[in-house]
């Protein structure tokens, strides 16, 4: 979702990305996760003042989701390279 937010969000980009956060908190499907999820928007909220900070706090925030479950943390530097543009060798991860 962040590496396809505008460059230059509209107010109403902004708008809309927040509300999808804030509806996705209260409707994910495992309580306790939704809750979760909740409690990190109101101590992290989201960055939406354009992709790249958009995309680094999306990261960000999965990593602290990956850090509670035990599991690898990803390195926020490459979001667009495994999100959008491709890993520079070419390869595929799929």
């Amino acid at each position: 979702m962040s590496v396809a937010y505008p460059e230059k969000p509209t107010p109403q980009d902004a708008k809309i990305m927040g509300d999808f956060l804030k509806n996705l908190s209260t409707t994910y499907p495992c309580p306790y996760c939704a809750a979760d999820l909740r409690k990190d928007l109101q101590k992290n909220p989201p960055d939406l003042r354009d992709k790249k900070s958009f995309a680094q706090w999306m990261c960000e925030m999965h990593n602290r989701v990956n850090d509670k479950l035990g599991k690898d943390l990803f390195d926020c530097s490459k979001v667009f390279e495994r999100w959008s543009d491709g890993w520079k060798d070419g390869s595929c991860d799929y």
